[in-house]
């Protein structure tokens, strides 16, 4: 039988924040929203990248040698970004690892071998594979085989998801997760569309659907100042969670910044500075309102 080949982001082996015990995260390629403070620009698309860290480069000019097109050392100007056809031919002759590819294409055997070897860890704490992304529902071929691989062998699964997705489409797959992570960015529809790029609607009417499946859910929220932050905005998805969700359970999790430098490195603006982090004291005044409503507060840090 043919392999099924999908793009990914690197695997992240060790993780502790995504789930129980110890897990390899399996970072999917490609997203339908277009979050206007994203920490992972590359993972919008699901076709090869070609990264430019500037800061590291000490121009020898390797790079231009090799390369097909004739793309110049500087490959986040516009002109140079037009050219590259992302062969990765440049890559591999940096000697600095100013260039570095950010996308792979990987067959399902390929990233079961990644996981194979990481099976010890999840044995002796209690760890396993969680998908994420990008949105690891968008290549749904590909994570079905996985997904059914891996839970045919016992190993502990769960999804991080933005939950746009058509849920009969992928109902069988969530059935075998035992951790469902799933975001609402914001409550209102409108400020939904401006912030994320799409609607709200299909995320809250599959967030309802999830008690058919008896799967625990946590509704993770990414707290951002100069978005979502407002206390009125949090009771209100803490009351949704509590009306929803058998067993309501939020996560908190604090806007950082650490994608800049992918910004940088693809030739993108960086996200608003409007968006910023809430400090400690007042992530503690939202904990006390989601426990308020009812709602289980939890963290996976």
């Amino acid at each position: 039988m043919d392999s099924i080949y999908g793009y990914f982001m690197e695997p992240q082996n060790f993780s502790v924040n995504d789930g129980n015990g110890i897990r390899t995260i399996i970072f999917f390629a490609g997203c339908p929203l277009r979050c206007k403070w994203c920490s992972n620009p590359e993972s919008h698309t699901s076709f090869k990248k070609v990264a430019y860290y500037e800061k590291t480069c000490v121009m020898c000019g390797r790079c231009a040698q090799i390369c097909p097109q004739g793309v110049g050392i500087n490959l986040n100007t516009p002109l140079e970004r037009e050219k590259c056809k992302v062969c990765g031919a440049c890559v591999t002759e940096c000697p600095t690892k100013s260039r570095k590819n950010l996308i792979y294409n990987y067959s399902s055997e390929e990233i079961l071998n990644i996981i194979e070897k990481q099976k010890i860890f999840y044995r002796h704490s209690g760890g396993g594979v969680t998908f994420s992304g990008g949105e690891a529902t968008m290549q749904v071929d590909i994570l079905r085989e996985l997904v059914y691989k891996l839970y045919d062998s016992a190993v502990d699964l769960a999804i991080e998801t933005s939950g746009y997705f058509d849920f009969q489409d992928v109902k069988d797959i969530l059935e075998k997760m035992s951790l469902i992570f799933i975001d609402i960015k914001h409550m209102d529809d409108n400020k939904h569309k401006f912030y994320t790029g799409v609607s709200n609607k299909k995320i809250l009417k599959n967030i309802c659907r999830l008690n058919e499946l008896e799967v625990p859910i946590v509704i993770r929220i990414p707290v951002i100042e100069g978005f979502n932050a407002d206390a009125e905005n949090i009771r209100k998805t803490a009351k949704f969670v509590r009306e929803n969700i058998k067993v309501p359970k939020m996560e908190l999790l604090p806007y950082h910044s650490y994608g800049d430098s992918k910004y940088e490195a693809l030739g993108l603006k960086k996200p608003s500075t409007q968006f910023k982090t809430p400090s400690e004291n007042y992530f503690k005044d939202l904990y006390d309102i989601i426990e308020s409503e009812g709602v289980h507060v939890v963290s996976y840090k």
